[in-house]
């Protein structure tokens, strides 16, 4: 029996991305809906769905529901600001694809937008306390601040229980520098070594500046519909085959005793149902990858590797350039550039659409792409494909 799609992605639209202050994260959300309903083939009138989503650490207003005042859409069947940390961008894929399943609209923007590098650097915006242990400020307390030093704790017990060595995170940087450096949008494109990443100053251990993402101002916007209504656009359709999501609400640090495992398996496991297939079928990957660390345990979390064997994966080749499963094509956060879940969504599109210039992949049948929050918290996935049927 063959598969149907649940919908598509019919646009798909940049603003200005840069390290510099560029201008609002409302008015990058703005160009970004208008160049994806443009790269559609649309008129606003024909939108009736808008999704907004803004990084956790922003404001309400930089990003409000008033963003649909900003671009005059009127009569929307549906407006809501969906708020899953680093999960949301795909999460407002699967909400617009729901949605235009049931009829509630039939054509649906969903834009992120954020503005996290100010004058002084981007470091400062993230380094907040990530409440990890449950005792009221303990965390800013202890200097215990910014993502990076949650995820190291993860990566280390990964470590330990899997032998996974600094060379094996370095090799994981190598392989998406090799990606980024065929990629014109990508922001870190000088060819990148293992011994030039273990020079790299140490931010918490085991992660060294290179393990860690490249954020930068700017807005990414979707336009989901109907795959018959995609059809008729400018572009080959991104047909959605698959979804899921799984929330352990809890990350394998907070009295989980050795157990790491996070929610991604379960949103890996309906994914895969409702596309009817498996981890196998997967023929490349974009991953939110905030941290090197992120990218190996997804590999074995979504079925692509077993347990403990990522890494070794990753140092053998087989996700950079020419390699079997290639992972994160434009370079992901780590070279390409850090917009949260809008980042590989963006270049799942790409490779769908077979757009990648020198990067598009070989195999693009079908795309898994994922996104992350909190710490390992929360979990979204999609499977993308070029094919309105699946076998």
């Amino acid at each position: 029996m063959k598969h149907k799609p649940i919908a598509a992605i019919a646009g798909l639209g940049f603003s200005e991305l840069s390290r510099k202050p560029i201008g609002t994260s409302r008015e990058l959300a703005a160009a970004a809906v208008d160049a994806a309903i443009t790269d559609a083939g649309l008129k606003k009138s024909e939108i009736d769905g808008l999704l907004i989503n803004r990084s956790p650490v922003a404001d309400p207003d930089e990003v409000p529901l008033r963003l649909q005042n900003d671009l005059q859409l009127r009569n929307l069947g549906l407006l809501a600001a969906i708020d899953s940390e680093g999960s949301s961008a795909v999460q407002m894929v699967q909400y617009a694809a729901m949605a235009i399943r049931q009829g509630m609209a039939k054509t649906v923007v969903c834009v992120f937008s954020d503005t996290p590098v100010k004058a002084s650097g981007g470091g400062n915006t993230f380094a907040i306390a990530m409440p990890l242990t449950g005792v009221e400020g303990w965390e800013r307390q202890q200097g215990f601040l910014g993502a990076s030093a949650a995820y190291a704790l993860a990566a280390r017990q990964h470590m330990a229980r899997n032998g996974t060595t600094e060379r094996q995170l370095g090799a994981y940087a190598v392989s998406c520098r090799e990606w980024a450096a065929l990629n014109p949008q990508a922001f870190l494109r000088t060819p990148l070594s293992i011994e030039d990443y273990l020079a790299s100053p140490m931010v918490v251990a085991p992660f060294r500046m290179l393990d860690c993402c490249y954020p930068v101002n700017g807005a990414i916007a979707l336009v989901v519909t109907s795959a018959k209504r995609a059809e008729n656009g400018p572009h080959a359709p991104v047909y959605i085959h698959g979804m899921g999501q799984g929330h352990r609400g809890r990350s394998g640090l907070r009295g989980d005793g050795d157990e790491i495992g996070t929610g991604a398996p379960q949103a890996a496991k309906i994914a895969y149902k409702n596309a009817g297939v498996t981890a196998a079928d997967v023929t490349a990957c974009e991953f939110y990858d905030a941290f090197s660390y992120v990218g190996i345990l997804a590999l074995e979390e979504y079925g692509l590797c077993k347990p403990g064997e990522a890494a070794a994966y990753v140092a053998d080749g087989h996700t950079a350039p020419g390699g079997k499963l290639p992972v994160n094509t434009g370079g992901g956060h780590l070279s390409g550039f850090y917009l949260q879940g809008v980042t590989p969504l963006s270049e799942g599109v790409i490779q769908v659409r077979g757009t990648g210039g020198e990067r598009q992949v070989v195999n693009n049948d079908l795309l898994l792409v994922t996104g992350s929050g909190g710490c390992l918290d929360y979990h979204a996935c999609v499977l993308l494909s070029p094919h309105a049927a699946l076998n």
